[in-house]
């Protein structure tokens, strides 16, 4: 678990300028990784991919309208 968001964020800000950019290849192969990581900690394939997917939809409708309020003022 990440305790130091904010830390996190300033590595991942300071890598992304020193080194620029990640290209399609690289990119590629650090998802296949996670992916394999995931599915040998049991995490992926998720047994039902349509779980939760209610509250999913409603947090996504929420962040929506707050979003679009923000852009009105």
């Amino acid at each position: 678990m990440i305790k130091n968001a904010g830390l996190v964020r300033a590595m991942e800000d300071a890598f992304l300028r020193e080194e620029g950019g990640v290209d399609h290849v690289s990119a590629l192969k650090l998802f296949s990784g996670m992916w394999e990581e995931a599915v040998a900690l049991g995490v992926l394939p998720m047994k039902d991919p349509l779980e939760g997917i209610e509250v999913d939809i409603r947090v996504a409708a929420i962040l929506n309208s707050c979003s679009k309020s923000l852009f009105k003022r």
